[in-house]
């Protein structure tokens, strides 16, 4: 009976740790050649992607240097992107807020990941 305890208390702990775990918003850097690096960040929007891979090259590049922008690509990666175009997508996401509305029911389909943004840049001292 004391393992049985033990081994369901154990599996409960690893349940609650991993929902409290978050999903990371940027990538750590990635060394290119001529000095320059690559991060990603993810977001809801496109803004939120952006912001979150110059804070991922802000990071990279310390409190002494500034991040210079070579190269910037934002892609929807959204749960319809297969099925439809970006702005088909975000009237299919207000259509189903207003169902939700009217259902009282979340019918949010966005994610934390619909949008990626990739920088490509170097380090430039201050």
């Amino acid at each position: 009976m004391k393992n049985y305890l033990r081994v369901t208390s154990t599996i409960l702990l690893g349940l609650v740790l991993g929902a409290c775990a978050s999903t990371p918003n940027h990538t750590l850097a990635v060394q290119k050649p001529n000095n320059q690096y690559e991060v990603t960040g993810i977001g809801k929007t496109n803004l939120i992607a952006k912001n979150n891979a110059i804070n991922a090259a802000n990071q990279t590049c310390g409190s002494k240097a500034t991040p210079i922008v070579v190269d910037e690509k934002t892609t929807y990666q959204g749960v319809l992107k297969d099925l439809v175009d970006e702005e088909t997508g975000k009237m299919v996401q207000a259509a189903s807020g207003v169902i939700g509305i009217f259902t009282g029911k979340s019918t949010d389909l966005s994610r934390d990941d619909d949008y990626q943004t990739t920088l490509t840049f170097y380090c430039k001292a201050q």
